[in-house]
């Protein structure tokens, strides 16, 4: 699952983006990155596939200082899991930073209208659609927030996202449909996230938006709207929980907390992967693996606990539909073991 956090404020922002990424290790992701709007009105982007560590290996003797910036952790679906297709993905003039959870389900269509028009593409995603609407539609606005707002206009799936620029610098507007955003309201500071636990350690002080709210976030506060521009006020609701709560979403322990979210997160794992007009699915990833893939005789599957049960209805199903002989081991003993392999 992808995860966000964004900064406005007067801190030096890298330290909090990587607070926050860290916060979202739990969500599971294969690539890290960043975008800081520095003093100097320079965007820099910094990103790389693997874990946090390895974005902050990156980072290391050349950590970009500002106070006004956005980061992500990718679980890859369009393209495959690499520093091309990382998040955030910027503008052709390098001015506009992007970071998206969900999505873009008419990206291929718009894709090609934006490749007849001028847009190169970089990466194999879905997101980098998102970043040159706003590019252009800029051309017709003056503000980050109207362009945002225009290009989101003509998308159809799932988004949360945050975006950053040097044309309209000092400010993060984050818009939500259908993939979970809340901004975090501090002293001097404002932040987003996908969720609370990014946040916490600034501010207790949430709001969470609704479907269709584009926000506009500075040092002062945020203001939210709708996308067809009208105006809407949301609350401010404080958090009592600790730190431990949060991550258990209000359930009393994780167990229950899983079995509750299992309709969610079989529509966010398959979201975007059936391709119901094809009759095909999109499995991003392994398309490269094609060949090593089709040479595959045997399955082992190791596991343990609930990952263990889980194995279990992927032994039948991949007997059943790949016709594949697959066993389950418990994790825990199969390293005791003399297997043949």
């Amino acid at each position: 699952m992808c995860g966000i956090i964004g900064y406005v404020g007067t801190s030096d922002v890298v330290p909090i983006l990587l607070e926050g990424l860290r916060r979202l290790e739990y969500r599971g992701y294969d690539s890290a990155g960043l975008a800081v709007l520095t003093p100097q009105n320079r965007l820099v982007v910094l990103k790389e596939a693997g874990k946090i560590a390895a974005l902050e290996a990156l980072l290391n003797g050349s950590t970009p200082r500002g106070s006004c910036g956005v980061a992500h952790t990718r679980w890859a679906t369009h393209g495959a899991p690499n520093q091309v297709n990382a998040h955030p993905h910027v503008s052709k003039a390098l001015d506009i930073a992007l970071v998206h959870n969900g999505i873009i389900e008419n990206a291929a269509l718009l894709k090609k209208g934006l490749q007849e028009r001028g847009y190169p593409f970089r990466s194999e995603t879905d997101t980098e659609v998102l970043v040159h609407l706003i590019d252009e539609a800029f051309q017709r606005n003056a503000s980050l927030e109207d362009a945002v707002a225009a290009a989101l206009l003509q998308v159809e799936g799932t988004y949360g996202i945050a975006v950053v620029s040097l044309r309209d610098p000092g400010k993060i507007v984050a818009a939500r449909h259908g993939s979970p955003l809340l901004l975090g309201v501090g002293e001097g500071e404002t932040l987003v996230a996908s969720d609370a636990a990014a946040l916490v350690a600034r501010t207790r002080n949430v709001v969470y938006l609704s479907d269709g709210d584009v926000a506009v976030l500075t040092p002062e506060g945020f203001t939210t709207f709708r996308l067809d521009g009208t105006s809407v006020s949301r609350p401010v609701h404080r958090i009592e929980w600790d730190l431990g709560a949060i991550e258990k979403g209000g359930f009393p322990h994780f167990m229950l907390k899983e079995i509750f979210e299992q309709p969610a997160a079989l529509r966010d794992v398959l979201r975007g992967r059936l391709l119901l007009g094809e009759g095909s699915s999109r499995l991003g990833g392994l398309k490269d693996h094609e060949a090593q893939l089709a040479e595959i005789q045997r399955i082992v599957i190791t596991a343990c606990g609930t990952s263990w049960h889980a194995a279990l209805l992927g032994e039948l199903m991949l007997e059943e539909m790949a016709r594949i002989p697959t066993e389950v081991e418990y994790a825990s003993e199969f390293r005791y073991k003399n297997p043949v392999l």
